[in-house]
């Protein structure tokens, strides 16, 4: 019997490849710890009603989505923690004035300040999503996540003036222009320490998988890091091993280095 009790892998970069494949490795390896008795969660900055085919693939059902700030155990919703009305007026305000767009997300929707942009249509179709619509303020006090879109380097910081509140880089070929917002207190890791003190789990008995720095504060709640070999340069120093690349069976391996796959 393993000690190990919970698995938590990134989507994006850590579990789907650039052509959003899922590795044969990585559907064996997924399968090998389940069978091990071991409980595997999808940790997400992605829209939980954006994941379905994804995770019925692996025969998941448990999440963290929205990079925190909502997790499901086994079909069963533990928490969502919304964000404040008040800065998403903010920070609407600021897209409006340098030209740059954003994706809000509820629990059902993708809301889009603009679905005309061809940006934004690279944006839908590179994360395959299919729930889109325009944003409109009425929904504000059910907005669990936003993705900045459209913002140069020096935009960022432009976002990084409100108390508790730093963006992170997309990590995703061709969408670097994107970056998710962040919150200090709710995001992966937030989730991961709700969730072991929900099950009842030690923080040693758990393993995370991340490749971007949305994944930061995943890799250090938990007792077995790994960082993806095609990971942000940034992200390594947060992790307790490097892995290889999502397209070189970088799951499987770590994982095998645990002796938790063969």
């Amino acid at each position: 019997m393993t000690k190990y009790k919970v698995l938590f892998l990134d989507i994006d970069g850590t579990l789907v490849t650039p052509d959003n494949r899922i590795e044969e490795s990585t559907k064996e390896a997924v399968a090998q710890v389940q069978a091990k008795g071991i409980e595997v969660f999808l940790a997400t900055g992605r829209p939980l009603h954006e994941i379905d085919d994804l995770a019925s693939q692996l025969n998941i059902r448990s999440f963290i989505g929205y990079n925190g700030a909502n997790a499901v155990h086994k079909g069963e919703d533990i928490f969502q923690e919304p964000l404040e009305p008040a800065l998403i007026k903010r920070y609407l305000t600021i897209a409006e004035e340098h030209n740059h767009d954003a994706v809000l997300y509820t629990n059902k929707e993708n809301l889009f300040t603009d679905l005309q942009e061809p940006f934004i249509q690279k944006f839908i179709e590179v994360f395959h999503f299919h729930k889109n619509q325009r944003y409109t303020p009425d929904i504000e006090p059910a907005i669990l996540g936003i993705t900045m879109i459209n913002l140069r380097t020096e935009d960022v910081s432009l976002y990084e003036n409100e108390p508790g509140i730093h963006l992170s880089q997309v990590n995703v070929e061709g969408l670097t222009d994107c970056y998710d917002v962040i919150r200090d207190k709710i995001n992966k890791g937030y989730g991961i320490q709700t969730l072991l003190n929900y099950l009842d789990i030690p923080k040693e008995s758990s393993i995370a998988f991340g490749d971007g720095m949305n994944d930061k504060e995943m890799l250090q709640a938990v007792g077995e890091s790994f960082a993806m070999g095609n990971g942000h340069p940034d992200i390594f120093k947060y992790a307790k091993h490097r892995t290889t690349d999502v397209t070189d069976s970088g799951i499987y391996n770590g994982l095998k280095t645990l002796g938790l796959v063969e």
